[in-house]
């Protein structure tokens, strides 16, 4: 008798992950089929100039930046927390690595310099949260105007363009292999390291343990105050390596890139089926969900649509995404 109720238990939590799993799948497959339809829009609408390989190109590499952020924003917002700052911070990097002093020292230090300064930023953040326990909106709302303005004051409110002798950080834009910039690989080497911390490691066991349930997860060991300052780094960590694309792409670093990003990296992590409660998500799902934003901001472009009425429907599919997790949690009806 006493055997039974430890068998359940034993089995409970492998049950729990199968229908979690299952539940994931199912909702891939609805952004897929979300996906799908928006081509289907794009090649009754734009038919010349939709369904062309310059245009699936531009479609990645816009992709590719905020990308980056949202795997750094999906690690956060699985553990329970947000973070407000990253298009701040990836702007403070890109001017940080782009000042003259910076510069001197080549394209290597420039990239170093990015995600060093990425990554402390996050960090800092992270000890405002787990140790200064302060709530995670506030905390990262003042890193990110704290970031602005010292992206400004670096850079003296102007566009520093990266030197020719510096063309390795603009090769990653300009350079093609099979057709794709090598930034396009850069964000899915950053996709698949995510997926694999996430989903084959115990880091991310720890961050669904904790975004969960924090107390259960104190019980069981895991030192919760340091396990969310690693992930407020991580997130830093990317802020660092979009800046690094950026600067790529637009050949300059400056307080203004990053405008809205942290806005798009949330709604992209939403979109995918993250809880904002936390404890649930995946990688692949904020892909998907940024991919479906990036393809609406195409067809908006394509078909010379205002950009104000874009704004206006990505927050409708906001308001969607989250009335849907509302309405699938357990206790809502």
């Amino acid at each position: 008798m006493k055997g039974t109720p430890t068998l359940a238990a034993v089995k409970a939590p492998a049950a729990l992950t199968r229908s979690a799993g299952a539940l994931a799948g199912r909702r891939h497959l609805g952004l897929i089929a979300a996906l799908a339809l928006l081509a289907l829009v794009g090649l009754l609408t734009q038919p010349d100039n939709f369904a062309t390989s310059s245009n699936a190109v531009s479609v990645l590499a816009l992709a590719s930046t905020i990308g980056v952020i949202t795997v750094g924003m999906t690690f956060v917002i699985i553990g329970g927390g947000i973070d407000l700052s990253v298009g701040a911070v990836m702007a403070l990097a890109s001017v940080w690595a782009t000042t003259l002093a910076t510069q001197s020292y080549g394209p290597v230090v420039m990239a170093v310099c990015a995600v060093l300064v990425g990554t402390g930023a996050g960090a800092v953040s992270g000890l405002l949260v787990a140790y200064g326990r302060m709530v995670p909106f506030i905390a990262t709302l003042a890193m990110m105007v704290a970031a602005s303005g010292l992206a400004q004051r670096l850079s003296d409110r102007r566009t520093q363009l990266v030197k020719p002798e510096n063309d390795a950080i603009v090769a990653l834009s300009t350079t093609r292999w099979l057709g794709l910039p090598i930034l396009v690989y850069v964000f899915a080497a950053v996709v698949a390291a995510g997926w694999v911390l996430l989903n084959r490691t115990t880091f991310g066991r720890r961050t669904y343990a904790v975004g969960g349930n924090p107390e259960a997860a104190r019980l069981a060991g895991i030192d919760v105050r340091r396990h969310t300052l690693y992930l407020y780094a991580l997130s830093g960590f990317c802020c660092g390596v979009a800046a690094l694309l950026i600067m790529a792409r637009t050949t300059t670093g400056s307080s203004t890139h990053g405008n809205l990003y942290e806005l798009d990296a949330i709604a992209a992590v939403i979109i995918g089926g993250t809880l904002l409660t936390g404890g649930r998500g995946t990688i692949i799902g904020s892909i998907l969900g940024l991919l479906i934003f990036t393809v609406i901001t195409n067809l908006f472009i394509l078909n010379g649509l205002n950009t104000s009425d874009q704004l206006v429907a990505k927050g409708l599919i906001i308001v969607v995404a989250v009335l849907l997790q509302r309405r699938g949690l357990p206790g809502t009806t």
